[in-house]
């Protein structure tokens, strides 16, 4: 079979739209409407994004083509359903991975990963503190180095691409410098060592060697905090120099940066650099989550986003459009602004489960 080269992306879909193209199935549920006619339904991805789709006839026979995890060669129309674009596939066979390019299903950071990997270099460099200096650089290397390089941050919610794991950490420094810059009782060495080690484990947390991000058997039953542990022990064993109780510290940054029991930290924050880095965490997080939204608006202005359950509220948010205007903050403010509605008038959808975390 000779497969097309992929043209058409999941954010350039348009209502009424035919075409044919290559997704990755990247979820299949084989379902029955009330009249007992099995239908699949099923969700597409490419690096742009994912979109719901159906298969209406002979379901149970292209079941067999859309497994997950593979790419599948569908003709399909776009529809609006429920505010939200759904395909109505009427054929589709399954594509060998051979066939396809990679890039065109794996989101990758906006940030260049040299650029990224050079300031991660000048960042080791940085580190004044000789112990923890050693510890990182013993850390920092070969195929740990290499997959930190490349992993995701998150399976969906936030740096949920290729790059996204290094793009956070850093803008985490970033963040600490200023604050250490700020607050003269933090310690900057261990803070800046805390914020390069708080996420790393999800190197061995999540599969990222093709689409889509999911998480390793190690990922689910053991998680990213304390894999994380187990990786700064090992690799600690090889610096003599480093102090039980910096050590000590540095653990506890891992372990609690997630804030609260809720979340999944066995410990609570109880340094200056823990407090720190589990707020820094938490505002990356949410800002890099709240540009993704921004990123899918069209048109102009300020507007309401759909309701975000896991933060339990809408989000009123400009439109990038608007990003190299002058800027009017007395015209921008949302108060202000009469065309906006407002999110008591919608229907708030039930909530099965709180969560106000993006780790």
């Amino acid at each position: 079979m000779t497969v097309p080269a992929k043209t058409i992306f999941v954010d350039q879909l348009i209502s009424g739209q035919q075409f044919q193209d290559i997704f990755l199935v990247s979820k299949k549920v084989l379902a029955e409407t009330k009249a007992g006619k099995p239908y699949l339904a099923l969700a597409l991805m490419d690096r742009s994004g994912e979109v719901e789709a159906r298969v209406w006839d002979n379901a149970e026979h292209y079941e067999t083509q859309a497994e997950e995890g593979h790419y599948v060669l569908v003709q399909a129309v776009a529809k609006p359903f429920r505010e939200q674009m759904q395909l109505a596939i009427s054929a589709l066979q399954r594509v060998e991975d051979a066939a396809v390019d990679l890039a065109d299903f794996l989101p990758t950071s906006a940030r260049p990963l040299t650029e990224m990997a050079l300031e991660l270099e000048a960042t080791l460099d940085a580190i004044s503190d000789p112990a923890l200096n050693k510890l990182l650089r013993t850390i920092f290397q070969g195929e740990t180095l290499a997959k930190f390089q490349r992993a995701p941050a998150a399976k969906k919610m936030h740096h949920a691409y290729i790059g996204g794991l290094i793009e956070h950490t850093l803008s985490i420094i970033a963040m600490a410098h200023k604050a250490a810059d700020h607050y003269r009782l933090i310690d900057r060495d261990m803070l800046v060592a805390g914020a390069l080690l708080h996420d790393l484990a999800k190197i061995e947390e999540f599969d990222f060697s093709r689409p889509s991000f999911n998480y390793t058997d190690r990922g689910r039953l053991v998680g990213h905090l304390v894999l994380g542990v187990d990786l700064i022990r090992d690799a600690a064993r090889q610096v003599p120099e480093i102090g039980a109780g910096q050590l000590d510290h540095l653990i506890h940054m891992v372990l609690s940066h997630h804030g609260q029991y809720a979340f999944g930290s066995p410990v609570l924050p109880m340094t200056p650099e823990a407090i720190l880095l589990n707020q820094l965490d938490d505002i990356d997080a949410k800002m890099n989550f709240l540009q993704g939204l921004q990123a899918k608006m069209q048109g102009e202005g300020y507007q309401w986003s759909e309701y975000q359950r896991h933060l339990e509220r809408y989000l009123y948010l400009r439109a990038r459009g608007h990003e190299d205007e002058p800027r009017d903050d007395a015209a921008n403010d949302p108060a202000r602004l009469p065309t906006a509605e407002p999110p008591a008038t919608r229907k708030k959808p039930p909530i099965n489960q709180r969560q106000q975390t993006l780790f």
